[in-house]
């Protein structure tokens, strides 16, 4: 039929063109429909400007509208004299609800009317519901095959055939096969798991009220929820090697489905671990649980204590620790946790009261790891060493890092020791050792921590290869989410160019908004005026040297770090307000004296040679 044009619209792709169907139907196969023989049809694209054009196609299917798209939709569905029906409150909530998806603009724009014709003025509230009606026309013309697998994968964020198949308990992946070819099933070639579901579909299904003849009973669902989380316990569990991808992408659809159906944590356990071990803190936060009463919703099963927990460890990278305390103090007294994972709560529950200067909280939670022995007791071994450097008893935190191993850090540690001693030279080689030991062992986070406490000892020695030892540990901490850690590269780059840049003051005052928005005040604030006291000292600004003190002695009056204000003193020349800050220098204090202030001297003497 010459210059005829055909429009023929429905739910699911024609299938006509396909080569499988040649010869056995008449006109079908790609001979007869030349332009539906391309296989799986992508969305519609703009070809870039200056590339060839698209093969031209018979078939294209309409995809998510924009939230403008849908708007206009809306406007012209319904009108009255020329001018939309439709108010624009109630089409902003319909866009927004929709998800693009047109099948609900013309649901919600159906429900208008008849709203309308019962008598009532429609109001946005009318609209902020799922349609049943949706679910309906999904799912009629689908197999009960199909059906059972669309229930079953609406379990997950994403999928691939495996997940489906074991999901709906089916031991072939055909019907899961023709169900990713249904428009509402979107497909990332680039994703873990390449398919998904629209998202306005699967919210639908998972809470509409399912009319169907096969509908699920809710022991149906539980029972496919168990299939679910079995399924991606199984391919977390069977890879080998190291794949973050796959992890945290099994600990995020895990923990939403053992919340969700009150699971037991099962294999999430070990996944948490894992999760923990290389320290890089991709976020694993969840979509709250809903809450029938508005309000927060109470810690019940050990699966929400141990989503809080995730939660709460990767956002105290961008949250106020005192937040990071409340919500692992939440966790901790529900105490619904096995008791390692507990463990894991408590020693970075003591790790924020330690950021935020409350050593006897601190001290307290690290003791309570340390004695139970398990998994966390060296970490916790190592805190207590870092809470003997604060209060300045550096022999004791020395002997306790010579103890620790790798598991419990003991290079970081005695680098930390080491440098506020002075002993540039001893911390950077300690750090050296610490960043080989994280490379042996792949942890990322640890490797970034120490490439950063590196360049910050160097920083004070020699500014070259400071420069170069920041570059570094800026693209290591580039693939890893560690707030205070990136606030003490920038206190380095301070440290690099004390006596040479002219704004520093100005960059050290951006820095003290952005560690107290962290509330990283007591960690970091005190080691960002120690830098600011050395640039003065290299410049012999007494004025600007006083200026530090007066704010470390007020930083420090807790005890922690009360050495700093001695060795601003040792920097400057100056003798110690008495009765000084009572520290046990590992070399005696004079010693240490002379260190500072030679490194001072050093970067003066360079600084005056460069001229």
């Amino acid at each position: 039929m010459p210059q005829t044009f055909f429009v023929i619209t429905g739910r699911a792709r024609l299938q006509w063109g396909d080569v499988g169907l040649e010869g056995q139907l008449d006109w079908t196969g790609p001979a007869a429909w030349p332009g539906l023989a391309a296989g799986p049809v992508p969305s519609p694209r703009t070809a870039a400007a200056g590339s060839a054009a698209p093969a031209p196609r018979g078939q294209v299917l309409i995809g998510d509208f924009s939230r403008e798209d849908a708007d206009d939709y809306l406007a012209r569905r319904l009108t009255r004299d020329g001018r939309p029906l439709i108010e624009p409150a109630i089409r902003a909530v319909i866009a927004e609800r929709s998800h693009g998806l047109p099948l609900h603009l013309d649901l919600s724009a159906m429900r208008f009317l008849e709203i309308r014709r019962s008598g009532r003025t429609p109001q946005p509230d009318d609209f902020a519901a799922d349609f049943p009606a949706l679910v309906a026309r999904t799912l009629q013309d689908l197999t009960p095959d199909e059906r059972h697998v669309l229930r079953s994968v609406s379990l997950f964020d994403s999928f691939d055939l495996t997940l489906a198949a074991q999901a709906a308990g089916l031991t072939h992946e055909a019907p899961a096969l023709r169900l990713t070819e249904r428009p509402f099933v979107r497909e990332n070639a680039l994703s873990r798991w390449p398919f998904s579901l629209h998202a306005l579909i699967r919210s639908t299904i998972r809470s509409a009220d399912d009319q169907a003849d096969d509908r699920w009973s809710p022991r149906d669902w539980d029972h496919a929820a168990r299939r679910a989380f079995a399924a991606l316990g199984g391919q977390w569990a069977a890879h080998s090697g190291r794949d973050r991808l796959l992890l945290t992408g099994a600990l995020r659809q895990g923990l939403a489905i053992a919340r969700d159906f009150r699971l037991d944590l099962d294999w999430l356990a070990d996944a948490t671990w894992a999760y923990v071990a290389d320290e890089i803190w991709e976020p694993i936060a969840l979509p709250a649980a809903p809450d029938p009463a508005g309000g927060p919703v109470p810690l019940a099963t050990a699966a929400e204590a141990l989503v809080e927990t995730l939660s709460a460890l990767a956002r105290r990278q961008h949250e106020h620790r005192e937040r990071t305390v409340t919500r692992l103090t939440a966790v901790v007294a529900a105490d619904l946790l096995p008791a390692d994972l507990t463990e894991l709560a408590v020693y970075y529950l003591a790790k924020a009261h330690r950021d935020l200067g409350h050593a006897t909280e601190s001290r307290l939670g690290m003791q309570r790891v340390a004695d139970g022995g398990g998994r966390l007791a060296p970490a916790a071994r190592r805190g207590l060493a870092h809470l003997a450097r604060l209060d300045g008893d550096f022999p004791a935190a020395l002997q306790t890092a010579q103890s620790l191993g790798w598991e419990g850090r003991q290079h970081r540690v005695e680098g930390d020791v080491r440098w506020v001693q002075g002993d540039m030279t001893g911390a950077i080689a300690a750090y050296e050792q610490d960043r080989a030991q994280a490379e042996q062992h792949a942890v990322a986070g640890e490797r970034a921590t120490a490439q950063a406490q590196l360049a910050f000892a160097t920083a004070f020695t020699d500014p070259d290869r400071a420069a170069v030892e920041l570059e570094l540990a800026e693209q290591l901490l580039a693939g890893v989410d560690l707030r205070a850690t990136t606030i003490t590269t920038r206190i380095a780059a301070l440290i690099q160019d004390a006596g040479i840049s002219g704004d520093i003051e100005d960059r050290a005052q951006r820095l003290r908004t952005e560690i107290s928005v962290a509330g990283l005040n007591s960690a970091q604030l005190p080691a960002l005026e120690l830098a600011l006291a050395f640039h003065h000292a290299v410049h012999d600004d007494r004025d600007g040297v006083t200026a530090a003190l007066s704010r470390l002695h007020d930083l420090t009056q807790g005890g922690d770090r009360a050495y700093y204000s001695d060795i601003a003193r040792f920097m400057a020349d100056l003798p110690l307000a008495e009765p000084g800050s009572g520290a046990r220098w590992l070399d005696g204090q004079q010693v240490t004296r002379d260190r500072w202030r030679a490194l001072v001297t050093a970067r003066a003497d360079r600084l005056r040679a460069a001229r």
